[in-house]
């Protein structure tokens, strides 16, 4: 009787343990289908992808050294893309703060180019220059970003040209200020001033964007230039990559009350999934980045949040967030925490969409406006290796005599002004 007894005991304790593991794996099941119903029906649309800059970097931009289909020397390839349900990608043209001043333009031209030739040479791919373009897209979508405002040289018609290239949103800086804006980092001594965050050209450069349909990114910007362009746009600006202050003080990272003020604006803040940036250390996972959106959607409300999670920008990533495939990780964790599939989809891209199509409706509105010509001062640029174009008055008797020409008085007093200024 004991026996039995005891067989009878073990017997209840295996189907117990039995039931209770069925349970779980129902619930990891039921759970990974509903992530992957959502993001089948909802494609996640990334607001920053620095994979140009580890073509520069690891292959001279020389597509034909990189196979894009799978490559592990890189975090995103298109089999990757595929498996984390990516439907559309913000690519960065992004070029060194030490190229500013120098040939930043010409470095940024180049990785514009290898941005259009991977996005149109692949058939997995397609280039977008619309909200439009990037919502029926049926392949993985690309969109164009530049980042840092040192790639326009201070010139609102390289701005406008970059446009003509496809290029749809741009960080006002990067790592370094520009004359005319100020970055979140000390890092590089170029143009420090005191209370001017946002100069009268740098909110010239904003109403272009603003006219021109373009994304104006926070990212990497100060917060006193973020809380003036917050207050001078016209339309929703964007953080393309940046994470909840109060969740990680890290100076990248954006503080509630202007997580407010971006609200009042109507725009939007995609979390970065960088370790640095998330956890303040190299010690990160999937939860503490589920913490970022929590805490933004308690201060300003899921409709503000996206992603754009810094992939191949950054080294060292969470601990199942390593790579382009694995944001199903996220959206199971954000469903464990009770977010709706109206919320995820927000953030899985219907968000960034809608700013975007905001963004082309401020630019339709300003279809009488005619383009900027406003120029930067040669005092604020303190540059040397800005030329002017500027060819002197010749006399015409030096030509007729078979001279040679004569610099005239007035455009020699102007040279020596301008190389006194220029000191």
């Amino acid at each position: 009787m004991l026996i039995y007894k005891e067989a009878s005991i073990r017997g209840a304790w295996i189907r117990w343990f039995i039931c209770t593991l069925l349970s779980l794996l129902h619930g990891v099941i039921a759970e990974t289908s509903t992530t992957l119903d959502i993001m089948t029906k909802y494609p996640l649309i990334d607001g920053h992808n620095d994979l140009a800059l580890r073509l520069r970097m690891h292959f001279k931009n020389k597509l034909s050294n990189f196979s894009i289909h799978n490559n592990s020397n890189v975090a995103t390839d298109i089999r990757r893309l595929t498996a984390g349900h990516v439907g559309g990608q913000v690519f960065a043209a992004y070029v060194l703060c030490t190229a500013q001043d120098k040939d930043a333009v010409r470095l940024t031209l180049e990785q514009i180019d290898v941005i259009r030739r991977m996005c149109t040479e692949n058939p997995e791919m397609e280039l977008v220059t619309t909200a439009e373009g990037m919502r029926n897209s049926a392949k993985i979508a690309c969109l164009i970003s530049i980042e840092g405002g040192h790639s326009i040289d201070s010139s609102l018609p390289a701005l406008r040209m970059f446009y003509q290239l496809g290029v749809r949103s741009m960080a006002l800086t990067h790592n370094c200020n520009t004359p005319w804006a100020e970055s979140s980092s000390s890092f590089y001594p170029n143009y420090q001033r005191k209370n001017n965050s946002l100069t009268d050209f740098g909110k010239a450069v904003v109403n272009e964007m603003n006219r021109l349909g373009m994304l104006v990114d926070l990212s990497h910007s100060s917060w006193e230039t973020a809380r003036a362009v917050l207050k001078h746009s016209t339309a929703p600006v964007i953080f393309s990559h940046s994470s909840a202050y109060a969740i990680c003080n890290n100076v990248r990272n954006v503080p509630d009350d202007l997580l407010l003020l971006l609200k009042e604006n109507g725009g939007l803040i995609m979390v970065n999934f960088y370790s640095s940036f998330v956890a303040c250390s190299y010690n990160a996972n999937v939860s503490i980045v589920a913490d970022h959106f929590d805490h933004i959607k308690r201060v300003i409300g899921a409709k503000s949040i996206g992603i754009g999670a810094d992939y191949d920008g950054a080294q060292g990533f969470p601990k199942g967030l390593e790579d382009v495939s694995k944001y199903p990780a996220l959206i199971e964790e954000l469903i464990s925490r009770n977010w709706t599939e109206e919320e995820l989809a927000g953030v899985l891209r219907l968000n960034f969409l809608r700013v975007f199509r905001k963004v082309e409706k401020v630019r339709d509105d300003f279809l009488h406006i005619s383009p900027s010509e406003v120029e930067i001062s040669l005092s604020e640029v303190n540059n040397s290796c800005r030329v002017m174009l500027i060819h002197p008055v010749l006399p015409k008797s030096s030509h007729r005599n078979g001279n040679a020409p004569l610099m005239p008085v007035k455009a020699l007093i102007y040279f020596i002004l301008l190389w006194i200024q220029l000191q």
